[in-house]
């Protein structure tokens, strides 16, 4: 494969256009989740990632969305729109396909909509869902529905292109934790993505970035913009110090990075791994990679949680809490540890584990554990990628 030479400098403002050379099933059939690996070839871009960054990628909305939204809006889509920070005007249609996000309506939005509208009974309807009374219903009623429910919800709403544009959010880029190693894949980024696809308001949804990856995009087509996100999330300097990384579900990306790097530098320091997901038979992401490291004592230790393998659920934050002693063993001595993955919910209970573990364990006050943490914190010792 011949590379693209260039001395561009690649930044979020300048992405370089990269293709995919891969994309896998990490997920096996009977899953109720989608869970995909992609590999990005980086060849000739300059771009440089250090384990912990992201790889940002610029997604495109679904056609049939943007058709759906002309549809509603009764135009054509030749119309011309101009976009905040583009030297030229261009199309509506090529707005709505790669400049604007499609989801995520706003109280703002409804307001305009009472202002367009020219039927009695719709108008009426917005004047309840805008009332002070009616907060909570606006809330419930905008986080179930994108804008084209709106426009088939208020059909004698009629906007002018670039005022429809005018009223919708910049698509922005999404950010993805990079699951390889520069120094063994230093011209690929690899790629550990959870396909969204859901309902709401008896519509299909789905997540933009995510479904691109999965559906719009052909392997070996050159059409992908990315660049590297830096991060302050990663490895320790010092080679020997130990790792416990928590990553359930897609949380596991960088810690395939972080092993990879590792391993490949000849360290001796320790690794234990927290993997967690629904079914052991469906959800084992990179499992088989993951067992061959563990037999070659490549990591010295996984406790993996399957949630939903037994009558009781069980989590990363329950296995964390059944290795107590050996967990502030590893602390004690120094181990940096790190989580990755969800923030409203896994993240916080293992903060709370961790906490809970080092009061136990370390024979210490709640005040005295909470300061323990914080002196982690602040040495880089306690390190979180969650979103």
């Amino acid at each position: 494969m011949s590379e693209i030479k260039s001395n561009t400098v690649y930044t979020v403002k300048n992405p370089f256009i990269a293709q995919m050379t891969e994309r896998r099933m990490l997920t096996k059939e009977g899953s109720t989740k989608d869970t995909q690996h992609y590999v990005i070839d980086i060849s000739g871009s300059d771009l440089i990632y250090t384990c912990g960054d992201s790889l940002g990628v610029y997604p495109t909305n679904r056609i049939e969305d943007v058709d759906a939204i002309l549809k509603a809006l009764w135009l054509s889509g030749e119309e011309k729109v101009c976009m905040k920070n583009d030297p030229e005007d261009i199309s509506l249609r090529d707005a709505l396909f790669r400049r604007v996000a499609l989801a995520l309506p706003t109280k703002k939005f409804l307001i305009t909509l009472s202002e367009k509208v020219s039927e009695e009974e719709e108008k009426k309807k917005l004047e309840e869902l805008l009332s002070e009374d009616s907060k909570e219903a606006t809330k419930a009623y905008l986080m179930n529905r994108e804008f084209i429910d709106l426009l088939e919800d208020y059909p004698s709403a009629k906007f002018e292109a670039q005022e429809f544009v005018n009223c919708l959010r910049r698509l922005v880029p999404r950010l993805y934790s990079i699951a390889s190693s520069p120094s063994v894949y230093p011209n690929e980024v690899h790629l550990t993505v959870a396909v969204v696809r859901y309902q709401t308001n008896g519509h299909e949804r789905v997540g933009v970035a995510s479904t691109y990856l999965s559906d719009r995009v052909e392997v070996y087509e050159r059409k992908t913009p990315v660049f590297v996100a830096k991060s302050k999330f990663g490895l320790p300097e010092d080679e020997n110090a130990d790792l416990i990384m928590v990553g359930p579900g897609t949380g596991i990306a960088p810690f395939r990075a972080f092993l990879q790097e590792r391993i490949n530098r000849g360290s001796n320091s320790r690794s234990w791994l927290f993997f967690g997901d629904q079914h052991e038979a469906t959800d084992n992401l990179y499992g088989a990679e993951f067992n061959e490291y563990l037999n070659k004592n490549q990591l010295t230790r996984i406790d993996n949680a399957w949630s939903r393998d037994q009558d009781y659920k069980i989590y990363v934050q329950d296995k964390m809490r059944e290795n107590t002693a050996d967990l502030w063993d590893w602390i004690k001595g120094g181990a940096f540890f790190y989580v990755c993955g969800d923030a409203e919910r896994m993240a916080v209970d293992v903060d709370e584990a961790l906490h809970d573990i080092i009061e136990k364990e370390g024979g210490m006050t709640e005040e005295e554990a909470k300061n323990y943490v914080k002196q982690m914190k602040k040495e880089k010792r306690y390190q979180r990628d969650v979103y």
